[in-house]
């Protein structure tokens, strides 16, 4: 019984190596794209910052374009993950909205060079890549919950897709920003939690004002 147990971890361990390996290059890929883009990011660069060889990294990633593919996807995959967990149906349009503007708020300050890796795709191959990552089945969640807001008369009337884009500007543009703006207000750190929670706080406030429908 205890060889049976020992063979087991020896077997099981490879595959949870292979996993941390394959996230800390990926780590290291979406803080290269970021700052240079598919074009100007390097793969030794990559290799480098995960601690990797570069024979490593191609071992796990074909090419660099398959490296920038899984870097753009994880994202997508990861809030895929945190709003399958949810349910939003139980919920009034209010208070889902609340909840999805505070998990992409949340999410981002945890990641705030992921709104530079995807201004670096728009800039460099014009959502070429963007495109692949099927990031209109993440949005679906917003979509049905102003759609579902709107039809019970908690929402003013709206076009869903242009409000998406709306409260989307105003709860990620923030990051987009925060490089340059850091350097105005240097003695507060934009990203702090009690500022992101600030951040958090007025957005929804803002958005609310913008779509719910006035009963005067």
């Amino acid at each position: 019984m205890v060889r049976h147990s020992k063979r087991v971890a020896k077997s099981v361990r490879p595959v949870r190596d292979a996993q941390v390996t394959q996230q800390q290059i990926l780590d290291a890929a979406e803080y290269e794209f970021s700052r240079h883009g598919l074009n100007g990011a390097r793969l030794s660069a990559i290799a480098n910052r995960a601690k990797v060889t570069t024979a490593t990294l191609h071992y796990y990633f074909e090419s660099k374009e398959s490296l920038y593919k899984a870097a753009l996807q994880r994202p997508v995959d990861e809030l895929q993950s945190i709003f399958g967990q949810l349910n939003f149906d139980g919920l009034s349009p209010e208070e889902a909205l609340k909840q999805i503007i505070r998990i992409a708020i949340a999410n981002e300050a945890q990641n705030p060079q992921r709104q530079m890796l995807w201004f670096q795709e728009a800039s460099q191959n014009q959502g070429v890549y963007f495109k692949e990552c099927n990031v209109l089945s993440l949005h679906e969640h917003l979509l049905k919950i102003l759609e579902q807001g709107i039809t019970e008369g908690y929402f003013r009337p709206l076009k869903p897709f242009l409000a998406l884009t709306h409260i989307l500007s105003i709860c990620l543009f923030y990051f987009t920003v925060h490089e340059n703006w850091k350097h105005l207000t240097p003695e507060i750190n934009r990203l702090s939690p009690e500022i992101i929670e600030e951040h958090t706080e007025e957005a929804i406030t803002f958005i609310l004002a913008g779509i719910k429908r006035s009963h005067l």
